[in-house]
């Protein structure tokens, strides 16, 4: 059984102008390799599985925008202070 799984997740660049903007930002790329399963006597083979989400900010699109917002979490040069950051700040409410 072969399997390759290589996960990435991204952002785009600046995530408060896409917003801002009504843009979007990739949430994740997922590329699934060849796949062979046997379950007991049923065999499924898959080629090659690409997945990919992007999540469209603005008005009424309140799920895109969050996962927007989160994703951008690490972005932008403050790495996981920001995210310390924002736990501190949410912490303090």
């Amino acid at each position: 059984m072969s399997q390759q799984l290589v996960t990435t997740a991204a952002a785009a660049p600046s995530t408060a102008a896409a917003q801002a903007s009504g843009g979007s930002c990739d949430v994740l790329n997922l590329v699934l390799g060849p796949l062979h399963l046997d379950l007991l006597g049923l065999n499924v083979d898959l080629n090659q599985v690409v997945l990919n989400i992007t999540s469209q900010t603005g008005a009424g699109n309140l799920v895109g925008s969050l996962l927007c917002a989160v994703t951008g979490l690490l972005d932008g040069g403050n790495g996981l202070n920001g995210l310390a950051n924002l736990l501190n700040r949410l912490l303090g409410l």
